[in-house]
């Protein structure tokens, strides 16, 4: 066995049935002859976010793979690979190296100096007779612990090398390794929560990647608590439930607004409390308890009282039974504050209301939004933004249901990554109606992979919302615009999708929005990829725009 035949069988008995893939490296050769299935993308960061879209629905298990060619290859992935690490995705990438004696050879491109910063764990098969012991730490790296993207280089003469019978092996016994947290941190922050008066929980990505969704409920529900989540960690408290606030992040919704600025306590469970543009600001004055499972995150950026190192769906058990001693048969002293959600929650729905129901040409996005939700019920869908304005039109009021039904993202991401995601998502469930909302800006970066979707028989939805302006740039560019028309987008976009072979609608009529989500559902389920584009306005309205 060649070293990229050895790969191969390690990818297949770790489950490992598709590998995202582009221009050419010899192991998609080696992977399809293993019965891996090659998906072959129009470019390396969006084959990037095909394989963090799927690991993303996976939890990583099996986790997305991508693999590229050394030189061009490996530096347009770059882009892909900042993404996955900045979210913290559970990423295999197999870039292909320069042959042994010509590396570190002035202008050869190395991955193995340049993505030290975008990746957990890097390293080379610098001799094929380690492969193995080289793809099993590799492994390790990619479950134990903070996920994040983790590379193996191969070396072009390495990767056709012959590897000895004894040394290789594999068994699949490289598994995530939870641990609880001090049982007297536990303890100290599961009184803080029991007398507080106006807690509330602020739930990130890490309950998602430790499927922890259950006991967050759990917990919520013993202590009447509302949930809030950030925007890597939508959908992972159901939106739809009675104590379920929203999300918080650069946008915010009036739920999530109003019970951060009456609480005296906030839970961050499963996220870092990263000051960030994507992120929502801690006002100062609330008592924080923080569990992480990433010690570098306390105290980072917030003075944290109570923290607690551990996995999140270990220490939410803990705190559940911490809190069920503490409380014992008697109901915690607090109204029930689900009427207040709801209350708080009709209030701000009713002055978006001319936006969210708008009958105005162009259409307004609000109203693509608003009639999606009505149309596709959240559970049967995984839906997915884009960087900008469409993001941050349907991050506050778009009510998920269940884990992964939403694919949050923003901290570090170029426009047209959600085409990727929401590509690899649809592999990994093919029950759900998957489908990204994009902007004309975003479409021109990566549009042309919407072909990939058609090609590679992935019936995704995507939808486009057509301003023909960079709208949220308005302030940042008038003069040049006033001068030069900088900000002036154009095109068709339909009769594209169209010409790649989907099914495709251009939509210019707001009573037209919801039979057009209805028969892009039907295609999909007829195994055909769908392109929707709305010609809407320019509008720069958002909802809480960075709060506190």
């Amino acid at each position: 066995m060649q070293t990229i035949d050895v790969i191969a069988e390690i990818l297949k008995r770790e489950g490992i049935g598709v590998l995202s893939c582009f221009p050419t490296t010899p192991v998609i050769e080696a992977a399809a002859a293993a019965g891996i299935r090659p998906i072959i993308c129009r470019q390396e960061r969006v084959g990037v976010g095909i394989a963090d879209g799927y690991s993303r629905l996976t939890n990583g298990n099996p986790v997305g793979v991508f693999a590229m060619q050394y030189g061009p290859g490996a530096e347009n992935a770059y882009a892909g690979v900042a993404t996955a690490y900045s979210d913290s995705t559970p990423l295999l990438l197999l870039p292909l190296g320069h042959p042994r004696d010509r590396q570190g050879v002035f202008p050869l491109y190395s991955s193995m100096s340049n993505y030290v910063g975008v990746t957990k764990y890097i390293e080379q098969i610098n001799v094929a007779d380690r492969t193995s012991e080289i793809m099993r730490r590799a492994f390790g790296a990619i479950h134990q612990g903070r996920t994040g993207p983790v590379m193996v280089e191969i070396p072009a003469d390495v990767a056709l090398e012959e590897i000895s019978e004894e040394s290789f092996f594999w068994s699949k016994n490289v598994r995530k390794i939870g641990s609880q947290g001090d049982p007297h941190d536990i303890e100290l922050a599961a009184r803080a929560l029991c007398t507080a008066k106006n807690p509330i929980i602020h739930a990130g990505q890490g309950v998602l990647l430790a499927a922890a969704t259950s006991e967050l409920v759990e917990l919520a529900e013993l202590l009447n608590i509302p949930v809030m989540t950030t925007l890597l960690g939508k959908s992972a408290f159901p939106e739809v439930h009675p104590l379920a606030l929203g999300s918080g992040s650069g946008v915010t919704s009036g739920p999530v607004q109003y019970f951060m600025s009456i609480a005296d306590l906030v839970l961050g469970i499963g996220c870092s409390f990263t000051k960030h543009g994507m992120s929502m600001n801690i006002p100062s004055g609330k008592t924080i308890i923080h569990a992480t499972n990433d010690p570098r995150d306390v105290n980072k950026d917030y003075d944290v009282e109570y923290p607690i190192v551990g996995d999140a769906k270990l220490v939410l058990r803990q705190l559940i039974e911490a809190c069920r001693e503490i409380i014992g048969s008697s109901q915690i002293p607090r109204e029930d504050v689900s009427r207040e959600i709801d209350s708080q929650r009709n209030q701000w729905l009713a002055e978006w209301a001319r936006k969210l129901e708008s009958a105005e040409k162009p259409i307004n996005p609000y109203r693509v939004v608003w009639d999606f939700m009505r149309t596709i019920p959240p559970q049967d869908a995984v839906v997915t933004h884009d960087s900008g304005s469409p993001r941050d039109q349907i991050v506050p009021f778009y009510r998920s249901n269940g884990p992964r039904t939403y694919l949050g993202w923003g901290k570090s991401h170029g426009l047209g990554t959600g085409l990727g995601l929401v590509i690899g998502a649809k592999l990994a469930d093919p029950t759900k109606m998957c489908v990204n909302f994009m902007g004309d800006a975003a479409f021109g970066m990566t549009g042309l992979d919407f072909e990939t979707a058609v090609r590679s028989d992935i019936p995704i939805t995507t939808v486009v919302l057509n301003n023909s302006t960079m709208a949220v740039e308005t302030h940042a560019m008038q003069t040049s615009h006033d001068l030069y028309r900088s900000r002036d987008l154009g095109g068709n976009y339909a009769e594209l999708g169209l010409a790649m072979g989907g099914y495709a609608e251009r939509i210019d009529n707001p009573n037209d929005i919801c039979g057009a989500f209805e028969r892009a559902r039907k295609m999909n389920n007829e195994g055909k990829s769908v392109l929707l584009e709305f010609i809407t306005s320019a509008e720069t309205a958002f909802s809480h725009k960075k709060p506190f």
